[in-house]
């Protein structure tokens, strides 16, 4: 999975390039320059392909990711091995959050769903980074409360909406994420993703697509029209949309 190539500090705008990686995460993308040489000289640039688990629901934690291309997903295992997705991380945001505690566990299962890349740091080396990074600290501290708000939206929406409104939504919120128009999925790993059966997928990708909403094939979802599919995704998603802006709007 590693590249064996490392980030390097000494840009004259942070978070541009560095070790010919280019950086797209939105939190190395926005630290001070004070605080990127020792950060950077810790992370390595790693492949993650499609399916890689980043952290195991039960299990230490060795590495933390920023994300910088792809999506993860982040479920809730249950007893008897099910699960069900409680939210998705994408180049905005860090993989590791229990770590920002001083936790070395993690409470849920990590997995690429879109395969990318991103930078890791060991779980060892972190603290001490974080201890000497105050806006780094900050950054992450407040993508852990955007996460738990995005969890505690989605538990509700998968409780209480119908198939198609929460695959609209988690469609929606997966382009917010990767950028252009083709999600790539396939029906088995979506009907983990939404908790539910493959033919209620099959069915509910259907009705957005008969709508004209979407064009569905084999491994993808081309989003035809995103304003008629907002329409057609339940609350949730305007509602994490919301607030992510208002908190943004609070630190500015």
């Amino acid at each position: 999975m590693s590249s064996k190539k490392s980030l390097r500090p000494g840009r004259e705008i942070p978070g541009v390039q560095s070790g010919q990686q280019p950086v797209r995460n939105q939190i190395l993308l926005e630290l001070p320059k004070s605080e990127c040489g020792e950060l950077f000289s810790k992370l390595e640039f790693v492949d993650l392909p499609v399916g890689s688990v980043l952290n195991e629901a039960g299990e230490t934690i060795k590495f933390a990711y920023f994300i910088n291309d792809g999506l993860a997903s982040v479920l809730t295992i249950v007893a008897d091995g099910k699960s069900v997705e409680v939210g998705l991380c994408g180049r905005e945001g860090f993989v590791g959050i229990p770590l920002t505690a001083g936790f070395t566990t993690s409470h849920t299962r990590i997995i690429m769903q879109v395969g990318g890349s991103g930078f890791r740091i060991k779980a060892a080396d972190l603290p001490a980074i974080l201890r000497e990074s105050p806006r780094l600290a900050t950054s992450l501290h407040r993508h852990a409360q955007q996460m738990n708000m995005q969890a505690s939206q989605v538990a509700a929406c998968n409780r209480i909406h119908e198939v198609e409104q929460r695959l609209a939504r988690w469609l929606l919120m997966s382009q917010d994420r990767l950028g252009g128009e083709i999600v790539p999925l396939t029906q088995e790993f979506l009907a983990h993703m939404l908790g539910t059966r493959r033919a209620s997928v099959t069915v509910a990708a259907g009705i957005l697509q008969k709508a004209g909403f979407i064009n569905y094939t084999r491994g993808s979802v081309k989003i035809k029209n995103r304003a008629l599919l907002e329409e057609a995704a339940c609350e949730c998603y305007g509602t994490i949309v919301r607030q992510s802006t208002q908190w943004q709007a609070e630190v500015q």
